[in-house]
């Protein structure tokens, strides 16, 4: 994860919950378009089209101002300047853009006196999405807490592993593939990786669930609760460069579980239920995820903390790094009795991640914070919303 996460941002799974708004929600579809090279994923609002009302960032001023602040510590390294500028965004107008935006946050005095000064001193950029609709796809991530061990023993049998040697990555952090005597070739799959041994003796903890394990192959980070009763933190340290494919996309289309009942805590059942399901299914995910100890994250692909519901990520190809986003779309949430509902949402937020499978103007995919109750809520994630980038102007 630190210093270049990536972070393999993919959803647990592909469904619609009860209350979302969306239709023929398919991220293999339009909403994953990818736009031609050199393409922006935002369009300037023109004068006399309507924005949003964004007074709601004042009540958020709070968790939005070290949110905000992240960004600006990563455009303080010289090595940012590389991704600028963003279309007519210069590395020098993001950091000021940032900057005046936590200026307002915190010298604003009410939701009307902030939304006065956003709509003087800014433009508002929409994302494209969809086929230039403005439809984006929300999707959520998280970082679990899971259960393992240091060394392996009857009951901690999956171990998550260190990036190997061999593994090469480009100056962006994507990965090349595997260095050899001829050459850099395409890296083992999961499939290759796991029946011939090619990463025995880089184990960095061992858990005691295959599927945990997969799950830390998906969020791309993790708590990993010891049995002394001490946390090891792991995050993101490269993969092997192979596409994504959803497990549980995969289990729906074979009739093994209904659209309707899937959710994290059924896809363990199942793999608990159904073991040897387990080599047979998880490796129809050719992708596969290294891991390294660390403290301080989980961090973003800028080498900075992410803050639950103040970081999202999207593709960087298309969108600017670090940047303000505003966001509207159907979120999961707890009502007063403990059941997932989906609440509308906005919120102000930061770019400051990526993910393998968000890819496009038309993908978005939040974080949503650690442990049990931010898995569950990452886990029922699929909406159709819109997003909005804010400059000065």
């Amino acid at each position: 994860m630190v210093p270049l996460r990536l972070a393999l941002l993919l959803p647990f799974f592909t469904l619609a919950c009860a209350g979302t708004p969306v239709e023929d929600v398919n991220p293999g579809d339009a909403y994953a378009m990818e736009l031609a090279e050199g393409e922006l994923g935002l369009e300037l609002l023109q004068d006399g089209q309507p924005w949003p009302d964004f007074s709601i960032g004042w009540a958020q001023r709070k968790e939005l101002h070290q949110a905000v602040q992240y960004s600006l510590d990563y455009l303080a390294k010289p090595s940012s300047k590389t991704f600028f500028p963003y279309g007519p965004i210069t590395h020098e107008k993001m950091v000021a853009s940032l900057g005046r935006f936590q200026d307002l946050l915190d010298t604003c005095i009410n939701p009307q006196h902030f939304l006065d000064s956003l709509k003087s001193e800014f433009q508002v950029w929409m994302a494209r999405g969809r086929s230039n609709t403005g439809d984006v796809l929300f999707t959520g991530y998280c970082t679990p807490i899971l259960k393992g061990n240091l060394t392996r023993t009857d009951r901690f049998q999956f171990p998550l592993y260190s990036k190997p040697s061999d593994l090469v990555k480009g100056k962006d952090g994507a990965t090349l593939g595997r260095r050899t005597s001829s050459g850099i070739v395409p890296y083992f799959t999961r499939a290759e990786l796991m029946e011939n041994g090619h990463l025995t003796g880089s184990e960095i903890v061992w858990l005691d669930d295959a599927y945990d394990a997969f799950i830390a192959h998906v969020q791309g980070s993790a708590l990993i609760e010891l049995p002394d009763g001490k946390r090891m933190e792991i995050g993101y340290a490269g993969k092997n460069g192979h596409d994504y494919k959803s497990v549980g996309k995969y289990l729906i289309e074979t009739g093994k579980i209904g659209k309707s009942e899937l959710s994290l805590t059924r896809l363990r059942r199942y793999f608990k239920e159904n073991p040897a399901e387990v080599d047979r299914v998880l490796p129809i995910n050719s992708s596969f995820v290294f891991f390294q100890k660390y403290e301080g994250g989980p961090y973003g692909c800028l080498g900075q903390p992410v803050t639950a519901v103040r970081s999202m990520a999207t593709d960087k190809d298309v969108f600017p790094r670090a940047a303000l986003v505003y966001a509207e779309v159907r979120l999961p949430d707890f009502d007063d009795a403990g059941n997932l509902i989906q609440r509308p949402t906005r919120f102000f937020a930061l770019d400051q991640d990526r993910g393998g499978a968000i890819l496009s103007a038309g993908r978005c995919d939040i974080f949503l914070g650690v442990g049990p109750e931010a898995t569950a809520r990452a886990g029922h994630v699929l909406a159709k919303g819109r997003m909005y980038y804010l400059f000065l102007k």
